[in-house]
């Protein structure tokens, strides 16, 4: 299905060659993911990316200084008084709510994004700003990236599904060591982590990501998302179910046109020129 750009408030999309890229425009208050529209901008950008035949890879970055700094502090400061309607005001039915009803549905909507997510961390990627990353397929640095676990300074806990996505990246250990102190990581120890998949100065950031983003968006469209969809499914089923899934997705496979224009590209020696069919 063909559909046009969505409208939004705090982040600006756009559209090229397949490649959508999402860029959160709140500068003012380092791109904070409460006390802003950021969620919902995140949210409808992926409904629209799982919708549309037009986009193969989704770029999230921050404009401005920082990629997120998570949760609006001066909101959890205030939530008895200016804030109350906030993320963070309320009692605990209240609050729990709020989270079930707001940034939890980023996780839930990043894990079922149909296209591989690139995060291009253009600094400081904070509490959830950091989850948000960890959320994505692949993450790419600035020399000026800092990522950080920082729930526990502030007295709480990852209350996004953090503590979930984060040892599955980086194994138990490292991220206990994260999670316990709250400490920041720079870019380089972030990329020795495996948090990063490369480092790059800040003026090659987004050029690096729409690179990679360009090699993924040239393969034929229906196996890239079906490809993701195995990628997921692997994590959370028996190895049995798992190949009786890999049978069908690759039945599905075989009897797509693009399948035979990739197969014909090859033995050609040309680059393929897929349809989506």
């Amino acid at each position: 299905m063909h559909l046009p750009i969505p409208q939004l408030c705090d982040a600006t999309l756009t559209l090229d060659n397949r490649i959508a890229t999402l860029a959160f425009n709140r500068d003012d208050v380092r791109n904070a993911l409460t006390g802003t529209a950021l969620i919902d901008d995140i949210l409808t950008t992926i409904d629209w990316v799982n919708r549309s035949e037009d986009v193969s890879v989704l770029i999230m970055t921050g404009n401005g200084s920082a990629f997120s700094a998570g949760g609006n502090i001066k909101e959890m400061q205030e939530r008895d008084t200016t804030y109350r309607d906030g993320a963070f005001g309320g009692d605990v039915y209240e609050v729990q709510n709020k989270y079930r009803n707001g940034i939890q549905k980023i996780p839930l909507a990043v894990y079922q994004c149909e296209v591989p997510v690139i995060a291009a961390v253009n600094g400081p990627a904070i509490g959830a700003g950091f989850d948000l990353t960890c959320m994505c397929d692949i993450r790419i640095g600035s020399e000026s990236a800092l990522l950080g676990e920082t729930f526990v300074n502030l007295g709480i806990i990852p209350g996004d599904g953090g503590a979930w996505f984060l040892q599955r990246l980086i194994g138990y250990q490292k991220a206990a060591d994260m999670t316990f102190t709250g400490r920041l990581v720079k870019a380089q120890e972030a990329k020795e982590m495996g948090l990063l998949l490369d480092v790059v100065p800040a003026d090659q950031l987004l050029p690096t990501a729409l690179k990679m983003a360009q090699q993924i968006a040239a393969k034929p469209p229906q196996a890239l998302r079906l490809t993701k969809r195995l990628m997921k499914a692997a994590q959370r089923q028996a190895l049995p179910d798992f190949l009786d899934l890999c049978a069908v997705f690759q039945g599905m496979c075989h009897n797509t046109e693009d399948h035979m224009e990739a197969v014909t590209a090859f033995v050609e020696k040309r680059t393929g020129n897929y349809s989506g069919k």
